[in-house]
Formats: C-alpha cells, structure tokens, sequence
C-alpha cells in the first residue's frame, strides 16, 4: 500500500482564475448553497486553486468549447482535506439536512460516502476539477439532465433516462476531456481528474486564499 503524504506546500498550485480569464466561478463551497448547507471549512476566499499542471491542461479545453459557444464554469478544484473531514463530521451529525431535497433525496447522509463522496478525495491532491458549460448565445448553463452535487443515479455521466439533448451534452462534455488527458469519474457527470496528476499520493490541507 502506497504511503499518503499531508501537505501545506502550496508552491505547486495557481489561482486557475487568474491564469485562464475566460472562465466562470461558482464556488459553492464557499457559499451556504451546497449539501452541507453551510461554509466549508478552508474555503476562505471565492476562488478556484489547482495544480500548475491541471491549469495547463484546462488552457487546452477551455477554447475548444469557447470556439463552439460555451464557458467553463467552476465549481471546485482543489479541495482541502479540512473541508472533506468537514464533510465526514457533518454526515455524523444529528440534523443539518436543510438542503436534503435538492442534493441527496434519495439518501441518508450517511449513504452517500463511498459512491460520492469520499474521504481521501482527488480533489485534495489538486487535479480534480467540477464544472459545467455555460451556453453563451441562452446565457444559461448547458442542459446536462441534472445538477452539481445532486447525489443519485441521474449523475452517472452515462444515465440512460435522460433526452437525447441532455445525452448528447453530456458526451460532448466528456469526449473533450478524454482527448485531453482526463479521467471521468463514474458517479458525476461534472468531474474530471487528471490523467497524470503531478501529486498521485499527495493530499494538500492549506486554505483556499489568494496568498
């Protein structure tokens, strides 16, 4: 079994706004609109850090969906081990279901650990990304049958009962990551990791901060 390394070095991480300024932000997990219900623990500032090689990569995919009229919009990146260890207490905690409805209806809290999440995430090793494709000419997110962080089957990127506009978004989405050196996780239409991740065993702790 491979040795797991916690780090705080940030050296080998950007701020993926500032490099790629074509892209849009919805950080929920600074906000209080996510399955928690409330600010995530080392999400301090409303921004999307990544590792240097993950920004790169995304410098490739960003214009091919540009050049047929849809925006990145993000919603997380790298994600600290603070904020999953948030996400383990909560699952143990009596109440705090306010947004049960619109992202777990189906599940306990307990029963999404596993399957969604989990609690040595990629996302804490800096190459993970979760985002949708903003339609420029609708000003609307692209259709793609179902939301970030709803937990359930109709996030599986390859969900059969969904239309055939909704499939065809979907499989757009991930033929351009797959040609571009990124793995599709199987539960979540919106993640993508990085095929050769710079940090394979590394899981990063600082906070989400500009500096």
């Amino acid at each position: 079994m491979k040795n797991i390394e916690l780090s705080m070095d940030r050296g080998g991480f950007v701020n993926l706004g500032e490099q790629i300024p074509d892209i849009l932000l919805d950080v929920r997990y600074y906000t209080t609109f996510n399955f928690v219900g409330e600010r995530i623990d080392g999400y301090e500032e409303p921004i999307i850090l990544c590792t240097k090689e993950l920004c790169e990569a995304m410098k490739k995919v960003v214009p091919i969906f540009k050049e047929q009229g849809y925006l990145v919009k993000v919603f997380d990146a790298y994600r600290p081990q603070r904020a999953v260890d948030h996400f383990v207490r909560w699952s143990l905690e009596e109440g705090k279901e306010e947004y049960k409805k619109y992202f777990y209806p189906d599940y306990e809290k307990t029963e999404i650990f596993g399957e969604f999440v989990i609690k040595k995430s990629s996302h804490s090793r800096g190459s993970a990304i979760d985002f949708t494709l903003f339609d420029m000419k609708s000003q609307q997110d692209l259709d793609m049958g179902g939301t970030f962080d709803f937990f359930g089957e109709r996030s599986y990127p390859l969900y059969k009962n969904l239309t055939e506009e909704q499939k065809n978004n979907r499989l757009f989405l991930r033929k351009v990551m797959l040609e571009n050196g990124f793995i599709p996780f199987p539960s979540e239409w919106w993640h993508f990791s990085l095929e050769k991740e710079p940090y394979p065993d590394t899981y990063f702790d600082f906070p989400i901060t500009k500096k």
